[in-house]
């Protein structure tokens, strides 16, 4: 797994490498607004993960998800640290789970 220094850097690693989709996390799936189309657990995987933490504020802290979906589909998902078990469904916690 290739190393990142920061997040935008990461970003940038992961589109040339052909991630060019963005999700948005909901509930139960994931969502790529462009072509509307959901992902929902069972139709994707985290591919890599690359976490970042702040140097001086705590809410900098992110977790950039690299995913593989369905029909060759592959984006990127940036989410802050512990937001998404706010509200998701179990499947979508075990699916975005890292390990610590």
């Amino acid at each position: 797994m290739t190393s990142y220094d920061t997040l935008s850097e990461a970003i940038a690693g992961l589109r040339k490498a052909g991630y060019v989709n963005d999700f948005n996390l909901k509930s139960h799936c994931l969502h790529c607004v462009p072509s509307q189309l959901e992902l929902h657990p069972e139709d994707f995987q985290v591919d890599s993960y690359y976490r970042f933490e702040g140097m001086s504020n705590p809410d900098d802290n992110s977790i950039l998800y690299a995913i593989s979906g369905k029909d060759g589909l592959k984006g990127i998902l940036v989410d802050a640290y512990g937001a998404y078990s706010e509200g998701l469904s179990s499947e979508m916690i075990d699916k975005l789970r890292v390990s610590v």
